[in-house]
C-alpha cells in the first residue's frame, strides 16, 4: 500500500538515462536506448494526457483571469447566485482529476521501471550518500522532487544569517513629508503590481510556463545530451530565500586538457536555459562548467527579481567553491546578455574570482524598458525599473578589480535606438566606456575617450582606419601599463595618464579598449563558437 501511495503522489518520470558501458565510456548515437524516453504502460499514458491538459487549461486560464474577470463583471455574472454553482463545478473538477491522478499511479505501480525510479528516489531521500546521488542522476524527472544536494549556510552564513544577499541600491530620494508617502503610497503600490506581474515577465520571459512546456522536448533533450555525453552530474542548491536552483555540473578535472581545471560558471539569458544555452560553448572548449537555471525557469523555484537573482547566484558560488572546491583564482563567470546582472554581481561580492566574460550585456536595463514601451509612459517606466527591476551591470562591474572580456554582437538587434544595425548605439559600447572611465579615469579624460568612441561607433570595416590615425605601439602601451601596475590593493582606479602626451593618451586608450573588449560579427541570439571563447588575463 505504501508503495501504490508513491506511485501515486510521485513525480513525472521523462527519461531513464543509459548507463554507462565498459571504460567508462557512452555509446554512439546509434546504441540502442539513444533516445531513452520513458516509456508509460497505457492507463499511466492516458491518464498523464489528461492532467497534462488540465495543466496547460490551468495556466491559460492564470494569464486570462484578469480579462476575464472584468468580461463577467461588466456582464454582471459576479453575483452569488452564480458564483455558488461555478464553485460547485470546479469542486467537482478537482475531485474528477483526483480520480485521474489515482488511476495513473494504479498504471505507475504495475510499470517495474517506475517502481525501480521510485524506490531510487526515496532511497536518495532517506540516504543521502554518493552511492543514491548517482543512481538518481540517472533519471529525469519533476525536479520539485528530486532532494536537496547543497544549502546556502552549508558552511557558515556569509551575509550575517539574512534571508537576502546584499545589493546595490539607488540613491535614495529626499525623505518626504508623511503626507507625501501617504498620497504616493497607491503610486508605489501600483509601481510593485506592475513589477511583480507584467514586468518581470517581460524582463524574464522564460520564467512564463506555457513557454516552458512547449519548450519541454527541447530542454529534456539538451539535457540528455550533457548527461550521457558528459557525464553532466544535475545538483539542487536551496539558496537564502528559500528558492531551488536547478544546475548542471561538467567535471573536466584530471584530464589530458589543461584547461579542464579552470571552471566556467555560466549565466544564462532572459529566456535561456542551461540545457540549450550559452553553456555549451565553454563546454565544446574543453572547461570544467557548472549552469545553472534562473528561478522560476524550468528546474529551478521562485520568480527571477534582481533580489532572488543575487540570492541563486550566490549559492552557486558558493556550491563552487566549498562542495566542487574550485579555487576562486580558477573560477571564470561567463554571462550572455540579462545574464550580465548575476555575473557583475558575482564579481563584484566576490573580487577574488578569476576572470569575467560579459557576452552580448548591457551596463543598464532601463534605456532598452525606454525603448520598447510607449514614450509615455517613461517616468512610470523609469521609477518601476529604479525600484523593482534595476539591472544596474555597469555599476556592479566597475565593483570588480579582475580581468574583464566584452564581447560586442555587430550585428546586435539589442540596441537602444530604433535605427537596425546600428553599432554605436549597441550596448556594449556604454558598458565599455564605464568600466575604462572607473579604472582609468585619467587616460579616458579628453582626447583619450573620444578616440576610444570614435572607435567604437566605426564599422568592423572602417575600424582599422580609425586605429590608422593613432599608430599603436603595442610595446610601449605594454610596458607602460606593467610599469605602472606595481603592487597596488585596490588595484584600480589607477592615477596614471596624467603626465602623458596627448598623443599617447590616445595610443594608451585606444590599446586598453581593444584588450577589454572582442567584437563578434553575428546577431544577438546567435551562440558563441567555442574558438571565440577566451578567458581575459591581468594585462
Amino acid at each position: 500500500m505504501a508503495l501504490l501511495l508513491s506511485c501515486v503522489l510521485g513525480p513525472r518520470l521523462y527519461r531513464v538515462y543509459r548507463a554507462r558501458g565498459a571504460g567508462g565510456a557512452r555509446g554512439e548515437r546509434g546504441d540502442a536506448g539513444w533516445d531513452s524516453y520513458y516509456q508509460p504502460r497505457a492507463l499511466e499514458k492516458h491518464t498523464d494526457s489528461v492532467l497534462a491538459l488540465a495543466s496547460v487549461l490551468w495556466s491559460l486560464s492564470y494569464y486570462v483571469s484578469p480579462l476575464a474577470i472584468f468580461y463577467l463583471y461588466r456582464k454582471g455574472l459576479l453575483t452569488l447566485s452564480r458564483v455558488v454553482p461555478l464553485s460547485h463545478c470546479a469542486g467537482a473538477v478537482a475531485l474528477l482529476l483526483a480520480g485521474v491522478a489515482c488511476l495513473r499511479g494504479l498504471g505507475r505501480w504495475t510499470n517495474p521501471q517506475y517502481v525501480e525510479f521510485i524506490s531510487v528516489l526515496e532511497q536518495s531521500h532517506r540516504l543521502g550518500t554518493p552511492e543514491s546521488k548517482r543512481k538518481l542522476n540517472r533519471y529525469s524527472f519533476d525536479f520539485r522532487s528530486w532532494p536537496v544536494d547543497f544549502c546556502w549556510d552549508s558552511d557558515g552564513p556569509a551575509w550575517g544569517g539574512s534571508r537576502s544577499v546584499p545589493l546595490l541600491r539607488p540613491r535614495p530620494e529626499p525623505r518626504e513629508p508623511w503626507w507625501g508617502r501617504l498620497m504616493g503610497a497607491p503610486g508605489r503600490l501600483g509601481r510593485l503590481i506592475l513589477a511583480r506581474t507584467l514586468g518581470r515577465r517581460l524582463l524574464f520571459p522564460g520564467s512564463v510556463r506555457l513557454l516552458q512546456r512547449a519548450l519541454l522536448p527541447t530542454l529534456l533533450q539538451g539535457q540528455a545530451r550533457l548527461v550521457e555525453e558528459f557525464d553532466g552530474q544535475r545538483a539542487k542548491l536551496l539558496a537564502c530565500d528559500g528558492n531551488e536552483i536547478d544546475t548542471m555540473f561538467i567535471d573536466r578535472r584530471g584530464g589530458s586538457d589543461p584547461r579542464g581545471s579552470t571552471l566556467v560558471i555560466c549565466c544564462e539569458g532572459n529566456a535561456g536555459f542551461y540545457e540549450v544555452g550559452c553553456l555549451c560553448t565553454p563546454l565544446e572548449a574543453g572547461y570544467s562548467v557548472l549552469g545553472w537555471n534562473h528561478p522560476g525557469f524550468f528546474g529551478s523555484t521562485g520568480v527571477p527579481l534582481p533580489q532572488s537573482e543575487a540570492n541563486a547566484m550566490d549559492v552557486v558560488l558558493r556550491f563552487a567553491l566549498q562542495r566542487l572546491r574550485f579555487p576562486p583564482q580558477r573560477i571564470v563567470v561567463y554571462a550572455w546578455s540579462i545574464g550580465g546582472f548575476t555575473a557583475t554581481w558575482a564579481a563584484m561580492s566576490y573580487p577574488e574570482l578569476g576572470a569575467l566574460v560579459l557576452d552580448a550585456s548591457f551596463d543598464d536595463v532601463l534605456p532598452l524598458a525606454l525603448k520598447v514601451l510607449p514614450r509615455s509612459w517613461s517616468n512610470l517606466v523609469t521609477r518601476t525599473v529604479r525600484e523593482h527591476l534595476n539591472l544596474n551591470n555597469g555599476e556592479q562591474l566597475c565593483r570588480y578589480q579582475g580581468p574583464v572580456l566584452l564581447v560586442r554582437r555587430t550585428r546586435d538587434e539589442i540596441i537602444t535606438t530604433t535605427t537596425p544595425d546600428d553599432i554605436g548605439s549597441n550596448c556594449g559600447n556604454e558598458l565599455l566606456l564605464r568600466l575604462l572611465r572607473h579604472r582609468y579615469p585619467r587616460v579616458m579624460a579628453g582626447e583619450g575617450a573620444a578616440v576610444v568612441r570614435e572607435w567604437l561607433e566605426a564599422a568592423p570595416a572602417e575600424q582599422s582606419a580609425v586605429a590608422a590615425r593613432c599608430p599603436m605601439d603595442e610595446r610601449w602601451c605594454r610596458e607602460t601599463l606593467s610599469a605602472f601596475a606595481g603592487d597596488r590593493d585596490p588595484q584600480f582606479p589607477w592615477g596614471l595618464g596624467e603626465e602623458l602626451h596627448p598623443e599617447q593618451r590616445r595610443q594608451l586608450a585606444l590599446f586598453l579598449a581593444q584588450q577589454h573588449l572582442q567584437d563578434f560579427e553575428a546577431s544577438h541570439c546567435s551562440p558563441l563558437p567555442p574558438q571565440a571563447f577566451r578567458p581575459p588575463r591581468a594585462l
